[in-house]
């Protein structure tokens, strides 16, 4: 009895760092090492980091302005054998990074996919917090403009850990907005330039982490923002089971 050789995977997610180039993993080399192209958001940026491994590889720009035009053309490419590492400029491609779309083509064509474990600034940062891990909610992005307050409405009454990405140019708004919605005293955390040599995590209520970094000088670095859900108050009678009772 013979068995069906398994299809070959053709393209790989690959997380990369996110600040400490220590952060990779030996399988990620080896796949880099292994693919024909490697699709990059920042070309200059993964062409450093395979400097740093000591790979030459072909790369292709691969970012959010230009995914749509890109799919079909690789796909073809894909469908002849070509083998892909797909990376973004730092952590795992597809987290509020461009991939979600190719991924969803190829798994449309029957095409194998393999996503690499590794590198993610969201989990760090969550559990440097010291709120729950139990349960949370990645929010990404919060939208720029549209939408904006009625999804931070909506997010007021989420007993979860709430994660949120943030740029440094942002951070003070959304920190007193969400301290103008969610309230002054919800314990929130800061966490900026993780694994790099100005690693900072600043953990206190929302009202307060406005201030500090509204009186700073400059902010630097990616953020992540880990909010604590809302806890609702219960009476003493509420907080047993009958069985308990």
């Amino acid at each position: 009895m013979t068995t069906a050789t398994p299809a070959p995977t053709l393209l790989y997610l690959v997380p990369t760092p996110i600040g400490n180039l220590e952060d990779i993993t030996l399988r990620a080399i080896r796949v880099l090492g292994e693919v024909d192209t490697v699709l990059a958001e920042d070309t200059r940026t993964s062409g450093r980091l395979l400097q740093h491994l000591n790979l030459k590889k072909p790369m292709l720009s691969y970012h959010l302005h230009n995914e749509h035009q890109q799919v079909q053309r690789l796909l073809e490419r894909l469908e002849k054998g070509e083998t892909m590492a797909l990376v973004s400029d730092a952590g795992t491609p597809g987290i509020s990074d461009p991939g979600f779309l190719l991924v969803r083509e190829c798994l449309a064509r029957g095409l194998k996919v393999e996503c690499l474990p590794g590198a993610t600034a969201f989990v760090p940062a969550l559990l440097k917090s010291g709120f729950g891990a139990e349960r949370f909610t990645f929010e990404g992005f919060l939208p720029v403009k549209k939408g904006r307050q009625t999804r931070l409405k909506e997010l007021a009454a989420e007993t979860r850990t709430m994660i949120f990405y943030e740029s440094p140019h942002r951070i003070v708004k959304t920190l007193e907005q969400l301290a103008e919605v969610l309230g002054p005293e919800r314990m929130a955390s800061v966490s900026r330039e993780l694994t790099k040599l100005f690693e900072e995590t600043v953990t206190a209520p929302l009202a307060e982490l406005a201030a500090n970094f509204a009186a700073r000088s400059a902010i630097k670095g990616e953020i992540v923002l880990v909010v604590q859900g809302h806890k609702e108050e219960r009476t003493k009678e509420d907080r047993y089971t009958d069985d308990e009772r």
